[in-house]
C-alpha cells in the first residue's frame, strides 16, 4: 500500500504532474486525485497501477516504524547486467 504523501513526493522526484502520473499509469485523473487527497478510498487496482509505474521509473517505497518515504535511485552509468 502507498499512501497519498507517497504518491505526491514520488511525483515530484520525477516531476511529473498528475496527468502526467494518470497517463502513464493508465488510470483516471479522478481517481488519482482520490488516491493523492488521502481522504477517499480508492481501487486496489488503480493503486496498485500507480504504484508499479512509479517503481518502473526508479521510485522506492520505504516503511519504517518511524514512517514512510520514497526514494529515486537510477541505474549507475556504465553498470552491466548480470544474467
Amino acid at each position: 500500500m502507498i499512501t497519498a504523501r507517497q504518491s505526491r513526493a514520488a511525483r515530484a522526484l520525477l516531476g511529473w504532474t498528475q496527468e502526467t502520473l494518470a497517463d502513464r499509469a493508465v488510470v483516471s485523473l479522478t481517481a488519482l486525485k482520490r488516491l493523492e487527497s488521502g481522504h477517499r478510498a480508492v481501487y486496489e487496482s488503480t493503486e496498485d497501477e500507480v504504484r508499479r509505474t512509479l517503481e518502473a521509473n526508479g521510485i522506492v517505497f520505504l516503511s519504517s516504524d518511524q514512517g514512510e518515504g520514497v526514494m529515486l535511485v537510477r541505474a549507475k552509468v556504465g553498470a552491466t547486467r548480470r544474467k
